[in-house]
């Protein structure tokens, strides 16, 4: 058997490890424009501020540790393009200029995503950097170094992050980004708030609500961001405005989301025969909602990825879906959230409620305690949950976990209520909070 993999960054990494022990008499071609595997974009933030002092950390396998496995690594090797029907593929050896077409019995997409990149006047200006891969990551810093004002494009995850890494820096730092509030995505108004406040507090210049026109610069090198309610003065730019998935090799060959993103059934498998796609390249079942979605995280790509090398030779274990679980260490907050913000279920046409809980974690009579401001979102008929975030000094964040087990298992506020919960006052209180809500959402 013939398995060619595209692309391996986690989900290609985690397929690979995986097929190299479930197959071992099979090929297995690995064919990476890189010239590394596994890097871990979420930690750029951490090695930009010196919390990672060494980038190579931020590798957990390497080239040389798959081919140890029996894989034969094509490293610096870009994918022209595929032929399904013909089970092809057209490769460049991008060190030799040299092309070969190459066959396979299975197919494996893990290409990944890129950041987006806007058109616009001065994006090709010098100190517009992406953020997204090994080499970004030392350009930045290696930029930074050097720059007083730096403007960061994009109030998601990795922009927040980097803001903050450049705040501790002792930058200048401008945000903009075209939503009204940070983190829009993943958090509801009473969260953001109290982030926006803290950044403010810091010195943070905030440009929410603001559409970026243009790069503007001198000599080839950026000086301004404009936008569409002014222009700002920044030596250095970073781009974080979202992701979108590498799939033009497969596009009108497999069914795709509008965006690109391949849809692939709870096996893994894409609409062509033999052909599997995990990671930031394709759509999944999102369970909030029941619909596919484009959900890009490194867990998501992880999990996918191995699953694509158990069902390859036929469907063993099904893919549960996704709550898109994330969390994000932010000054002092810690903050986590699962499924839908209250916003982004109306918008997607639920009829749902929410109940917000902001007290003391752990009883009043410990020497110290922290507040929590916990928010659960559910449906107002049955009371599935469908969401819910958390955000505290003390580091809450695991409850957000429990609650992404219950939305996958589609359990309702009534049931929260009454879920057994241990209680210590070192940790909670009699009624844990997620009891809590549970409760409170029955009287409401």
């Amino acid at each position: 058997m013939k398995i060619v993999v595209i692309g391996c960054t986690h989900a290609g990494t985690a397929a690979v490890t995986q097929m190299a022990k479930l197959y071992p008499e099979a090929q297995i071609t690995v064919y990476e424009r890189n010239d590394n595997v596994s890097f871990l974009s979420c930690g750029i933030a951490l090695h930009v501020g010196g919390v990672v002092q060494d980038a190579a950390q931020l590798f957990y396998s390497s080239p040389e540790k798959l081919a140890e496995l029996g894989v034969r690594m094509k490293m610096r090797h870009d994918v022209l393009a595929v032929d399904t029907a013909k089970r092809t593929v057209r490769v460049r050896d991008l060190e030799t200029g040299e092309e070969r077409e190459d066959a396979y019995d299975k197919l494996v997409l893990t290409t990944g995503s890129w950041p987006i990149i806007p058109r616009m006047e001065g994006i090709e200006l010098e100190n517009v950097l992406l953020c997204k891969n090994y080499a970004h990551a030392q350009t930045i810093i290696r930029k930074a170094e050097n720059a007083k004002r730096i403007a960061v494009v994009g109030a998601g995850y990795i922009g927040i992050e980097l803001v903050e890494a450049f705040e501790h820096l002792g930058k200048e730092v401008t945000l903009v980004d075209a939503t009204p509030r940070v983190l829009f995505k993943y958090l509801d108004r009473e969260y953001t708030d109290l982030v926006e406040e803290e950044m403010r507090a810091r010195g943070i210049r905030l440009a929410l609500g603001q559409g970026v026109t243009a790069f503007k610069g001198e000599d080839g090198r950026v000086t301004r961001v404009a936008t569409t309610e002014g222009e700002y003065e920044a030596d250095l730019v970073i781009l974080c405005i979202g992701f979108r998935p590498n799939t033009d090799l497969l596009k009108d060959q497999v069914e795709m989301l509008p965006n690109g993103a391949v849809i692939v059934d709870e096996y893994m498998r894409a609409s062509c025969p033999d052909v599997y796609a995990a990671g930031d390249s394709c759509a999944i079942r999102y369970n909030p909602t029941g619909r596919h979605a484009y959900i890009p995280l490194a867990t998501n790509a992880v999990r996918m990825g191995t699953l694509v090398a158990r069902n390859l030779l036929k469907p063993t274990i099904k893919y549960m879906g996704t709550q898109g679980t994330s969390g994000i260490k932010l000054f002092d907050f810690n903050i986590a959230s699962t499924g839908l913000t209250e916003q982004a279920a109306l918008d997607a046409g639920l009829n749902v409620k929410s109940i917000t809980i902001n007290e003391p974690y752990r009883p009043e009579f410990m020497p110290t305690y922290e507040k929590a401001l916990l928010k659960v979102v559910y449906e107002e008929d049955g009371g599935r949950i469908v969401g819910a975030q958390v955000l505290s000094k003390a580091d809450l964040t695991q409850s957000i976990n429990t609650l992404s087990v219950c939305i996958q298992n589609r359990m309702t506020m009534d049931e929260l209520g009454f879920v057994d919960f241990f209680f210590q006052p070192h940790y909670n209180k009699p009624w844990n909070l997620l009891n809590q809500a549970g409760l409170q959402a029955y009287h409401a």
